[in-house]
């Protein structure tokens, strides 16, 4: 059994990057990520690879481009203004096919907002921050141990599909301290990507591209990137139940929210409430149809976010008009009590 390291989220986040193989990092400083980009200086030192601190976010992220095109595993790092300005350059990585993780540790925001922890860039990462259409699979992993697993996982699923995976988090995740097991993978194969760009000696020169300017070619396209997104939505879709066997409401949070409703279902379970927790891993492909299956149980499903309701509008898609959905959010880095929710979830009860 592996030991337990005591790590903060961005430095596990970090760690796992290295350890599935990604030997190309270029960021820029942004609290509440900074540490992020300072952990990779040092390790990419330790495993010959390449640590870049770019001029700007924008820089970064086309630096990311590059060193996919060329077939290696790459990420870049940043927190919500620095990554709204990265949106250029993921809807490139997207059209052009390119395998690349991103991590976002959100803070509030509008504008340069504060650096305290949020989760209102929900509509960026799920809906194609960017311009065109385009996905990202995005993951938000809610304890350090995810920001571990899910970051390994992100690379996975950025070589399966040629896309670019968001792993969305916030400044409680990457800040706080717990342990984490950094299993034993098996030895990483070199997956020869035939798609890269690595020299052509002996055979025909790779072309990547996101720009199309032949007559019906790039609606072509598009045409064969949304049955990758389809193939995703019917593969990738993860989340967890807790609580499950007989509830009469269904509280659904992602991230760091989700842990404080995990006290919240004890403490109404001590008031003779039976309350079940719904969290989405993945919040795109979000998973509609786990959610709907729950409303023919429960008698309402209450959404809390650090945001003024984005995950909730996928929410009541799911849900449709079934049952009520009610919502309690806070903004600009507030974050709410377990008793604080407790407080509202006995208010929609009465």
């Amino acid at each position: 059994m592996p030991q337990k390291i005591l790590m903060s989220g961005n430095d596990a986040l970090a760690e796992a990057a290295v350890r599935a193989g990604c030997y190309y990092y270029f960021g820029y400083p942004i609290t509440p990520q900074s540490e992020i980009p300072a952990y990779m200086a040092k390790r990419m030192r330790q495993v010959g690879g390449v640590f870049l601190q770019a001029e700007s976010e924008i820089a970064a992220i086309n630096m990311v481009y590059g060193a996919a095109t060329a077939g290696a595993r790459a990420m870049t790092s940043s927190s919500s203004p620095g990554v709204s300005l990265k949106q250029e350059g993921i809807s490139y990585l997207a059209g052009a096919q390119l395998p690349a993780v991103i991590a976002n540790i959100m803070r509030g925001g509008p504008g340069l907002g504060n650096i305290a922890p949020a989760q209102g860039d929900y509509f960026q990462a799920t809906r194609g921050g960017g311009h065109g259409d385009y996905h990202t699979i995005v993951l938000a992993p809610y304890s350090v141990q995810e920001m571990a697993d899910l970051t390994r996982l992100a690379f996975e699923l950025a070589d399966k599909y040629r896309n670019p995976v968001i792993v969305l988090a916030d400044a409680i995740l990457g800040q706080m301290m717990e342990g984490v097991q950094f299993k034993k993978a098996a030895a990483r194969k070199n997956v020869k990507k035939d798609w890269a760009v690595s020299g052509a000696r002996g055979r025909s020169p790779n072309l990547i591209r996101s720009l199309y300017l032949e007559e019906g070619v790039l609606e072509e396209h598009n045409k064969e990137l949304q049955k990758k997104y389809l193939r995703m939505t019917r593969q990738e879709i993860r989340y967890e139940l807790v609580n499950g066997r007989d509830p009469e409401i269904i509280l659904i949070a992602y991230g760091s929210m989700a842990r404080i409703l995990r006290d919240v279902v004890r403490r109404l379970a001590e008031e003779g409430i039976r309350a079940a927790l719904f969290r989405p891993i993945t919040l795109w492909p979000f998973p509609y149809e786990a959610v709907e299956e729950l409303t023919d149980k429960v008698k309402f499903a209450f959404v809390v976010e650090l945001s003024e309701g984005q995950m909730l509008e996928d929410v009541k898609l799911a849900v449709g008009k079934k049952i009520p959905v009610h919502f309690y959010g806070r903004l600009g880095g507030g974050v709410p009590s377990p008793l604080e929710v407790v407080d509202k979830v006995k208010e929609r009860i009465k």
